[in-house]
């Protein structure tokens, strides 16, 4: 599966059932070279605002649940995202 395609599914978070969006970056391990985690769209935060940016929400891979068709499936505790890096 490439990026682009990845970049076509929406990703659902399963403990709400919210549309957190679709990915728009993939962090990878410089080491192995797995994918560590997704990024989808986040809020603004006040510094982005004023740039026109938006934050990203990072995924930890464990936290994926199930890659389909369509959609990502994620459990995870919107509360807790990690800001974008």
């Amino acid at each position: 599966m490439t990026l682009g395609e990845l970049r076509q599914k929406d990703v659902i978070n399963l403990q709400n059932g919210h549309l957190l969006g679709r990915v728009t970056d993939l962090e990878f391990c410089e080491a192995g070279g797995q994918v560590t985690a997704l990024m989808v769209p986040g809020g603004f935060s006040l510094t982005g605002l004023l740039r026109g940016e938006r934050c990203a929400l990072v995924i930890p891979w464990e936290q994926i649940s199930k890659i389909g068709d369509d959609v990502i499936l994620v459990s995870v505790d919107e509360s807790c995202f990690a800001p974008g890096r």
